[in-house]
């Protein structure tokens, strides 16, 4: 096994495409909204349709596949597709450097 301070980063980290395509993928599968239905300006609550319970389990989810946990301010933070693109890179990236200290 070749160890981890040898493999590129890139081999950690999702990259901002790949993390866009998971989230349209549980949106998708858990709400039934389609891949091109989807783009990063569009609001959860108006322009999905959301309600709260449908965020919580959307939310649930994503925590589950990037192994992350979202504090209350950061959900208080997000009211676009985009915004939870960009804090999914963000603690990602944060987790990554983090592992690699």
């Amino acid at each position: 096994m070749i160890p981890r301070s040898f493999l590129p980063r890139r081999a950690f980290v999702m990259d901002r495409d790949k993390i866009r395509s998971t989230i349209a993928d549980i949106i998708e599968n858990d709400l039934g909204v389609r891949h091109e239905n989807l783009s990063d300006e569009i609001t959860l609550r108006d322009g999905l349709g959301l309600d709260s319970v449908d965020i919580v389990s959307v939310i649930s989810q994503v925590e589950r596949q990037f192994k992350i946990r979202l504090s209350q301010a950061d959900l208080e933070q997000i009211s676009t597709v985009g915004q939870v693109l960009d804090l999914i890179v963000s603690r990602t990236s944060d987790q990554f450097k983090s592992e690699a200290a």
